[in-house]
């Protein structure tokens, strides 16, 4: 029987639905399944969503290299469309903003911040790049959205709620990171979207009550030790070994070719290559062999490697408006306490 006899003679087959977490803009809206917050997309929101630089960020873990330990398996994406959810709930009417929050992370490597600072490699600058390039040049002039306004909103300039630095307070783009984290780690007691009730944004930061200024202090202490743990000191502290050694080949790709893979290609490229086919295949399947110790002294004996942090994050909510030294001064004590996690480890393969 003919199918098109099922819609009558001639008659168009009716368009299949699309869900409400479709992420390539076939649907009116999205609606971010963390915090439930459903966003019409704008024409040039849909546009942006379809070019590669952010289709990319859907192979992108946002954990990196502590995939491979941990459940934090969901992708750059996932994260990018929850940042972009909080300001459009939040400046539902700035364009501008919205829009860098969509390109925000364009220009993040392969497994995220893993292999940051190795041969020079910045997101930051890499992100500043693409805005300027096809095919993201080409859809904010089309809509009339001046990109140097959008890179000037993503180095901070005027201060926004998005990457709001000053003085380490809690931006949006922290936010979403340390409550999708939490989620992911079974350590989030409370439902994303009551959190978001009781949220403001006041002077460009995150203000909240004291109660749940406490559970975002909490979400930014245990981000701030699985940073400093085995399952993620380890296989990062492994990945930048195998990224150096790869850039070291003849045969390797650029340190700018490989940026813009995707973690699949790098995984592939690695394992393509015999300086670090056995080690890569190693970290992935046999990630248990790994041993990590704080501190730099080597011990007799001792043939790993030593690997530094370069920073932990304490991105700190307001409360009331007010900064948590003088509104709540035992969770500035909580989150003043992370500075004394260990930066630097040792690491060998057992």
């Amino acid at each position: 029987m003919d199918p098109s006899a099922l819609h009558g003679s001639g008659a168009a087959a009716p368009a299949a639905p699309t869900v409400p977490t479709n992420v390539v803009g076939l649907a009116p809206e999205f609606t971010d399944p963390l915090w439930r917050i459903a966003v019409r997309l704008a024409p040039v929101e849909v546009e942006l969503l379809r070019t590669g630089p952010l289709r990319r960020l859907h192979f992108v873990t946002h954990g990196g290299a502590s995939t491979l330990t941990t459940l934090q398996s969901y992708s750059r994406l996932e994260h990018t469309l929850g940042v972009f959810a909080l300001v459009a709930h939040f400046r539902p009417d700035d364009e501008l903003l919205r829009v860098a929050a969509l390109l925000h992370d364009i220009g993040h490597l392969p497994l995220s911040h893993t292999f940051e600072g190795v041969a020079g490699l910045d997101h930051h600058a890499i992100g500043a790049r693409l805005l300027h390039e096809d095919p993201v040049r080409p859809v904010l002039e089309k809509y009339g959205v001046c990109v140097d306004a959008v890179a000037a909103v993503l180095g901070n300039e005027p201060v926004s709620p998005l990457t709001n630095r000053a003085g380490g307070l809690l931006n949006l783009d922290h936010l979403d990171s340390y409550v999708r984290s939490g989620r992911a780690a079974g350590r989030l007691d409370m439902d994303p979207a009551a959190l978001l009730g009781r949220l403001d944004v006041v002077d460009a930061a995150v203000s909240t009550d004291r109660a749940t200024a406490a559970v975002l202090v909490g979400l930014v202490a245990a981000e701030a030790r699985l940073h400093t743990a085995w399952d993620n000191v380890g296989p990062v502290s492994v990945l930048r070994r195998l990224v150096v050694r790869l850039l070291d080949d003849p045969a390797a790709p650029s340190p700018e070719r490989l940026a813009r893979m995707t973690d699949p290609q790098l995984w592939t490229t690695l394992d393509a290559c015999a300086a670090t086919r056995e080690e890569s295949a190693r970290i992935r399947y046999e990630p248990h062999r790994l041993e990590v110790t704080t501190g730099r002294t080597e011990r007799d004996g001792w043939d790993g490697w030593g690997f530094a942090l370069r920073k932990i994050y304490r991105s700190a909510p307001l409360v009331a408006g007010a900064r948590l030294e003088t509104s709540a001064p035992d969770l500035a004590a909580e989150l003043a306490a992370l500075g004394t996690l260990p930066l630097a480890f040792r690491v060998r393969w057992t």
